[in-house]
């Protein structure tokens, strides 16, 4: 696997489409249990080359309920991005994942984590490429998050920029968010 690892921070499929440059921002282990697949890199996780590592992050681990070190963690936690770099600013935000990740490097990493038990799947992209009965909406995947457990758990992303959705879902919070902090409680301890 480091070998694949290091083959993937060095990649410069996509470079000639990214403002900021090619610099991809992933974690895995053989040993992970949980893997958070997510959209890409912001301006912020660019900068510091950490998943997560901004106010989505936070409010991440807060819904999982663990600690940064937990978080971490890659013989807890994998995270894989769609796209593994920070694709650049559109209307209104970041503009999509690039494509190329995903159907390049998913499939090899995911072939040397056989622990992998549980898979966040975090906003349109995650879900859209995944699963294969989703719902036509972002909200009415989430809602109906149980019709993919044990190996799935749909989530919208935790951007600040969301708190207008969390208010006019309030099953989220009541219903998802108890769900999938008991799942990753089960994988961690």
């Amino acid at each position: 696997m480091q070998d694949l690892l290091r083959t993937i921070k060095q990649c410069t499929l996509c470079a000639r489409h990214l403002p900021l440059g090619p610099r991809p921002v992933f974690s895995a282990s053989p040993n992970s249990r949980i893997l958070i697949i997510g959209q890409a890199p912001g301006t912020k996780v660019h900068a510091s080359g950490i998943p997560w590592d901004d106010a989505s992050g936070r409010n991440l681990r807060q819904w999982m309920n663990i600690t940064p070190e937990d978080f971490y963690d890659e013989n807890k936690i994998a995270i894989i991005p769609m796209g593994f770099c920070y694709p650049g600013k559109g209307k209104s935000g970041d503009l999509p994942p690039r494509p190329e990740c995903a159907d390049k490097w998913h499939k090899s990493l995911l072939d040397l984590m056989p622990n992998i038990q549980l898979t966040l799947l975090i906003g349109q992209y995650a879900q859209n490429y995944y699963l294969k009965e989703r719902k036509k909406t972002l909200t009415e995947t989430v809602k109906n998050f149980k019709a993919y457990l044990p190996y799935y758990i749909a989530l919208p992303h935790p951007s600040p920029r969301n708190n207008i959705w969390m208010k006019k879902n309030p099953w989220f919070k009541e219903a998802v968010i108890p769900t999938l902090q008991t799942s990753v409680s089960n994988l961690l301890h």
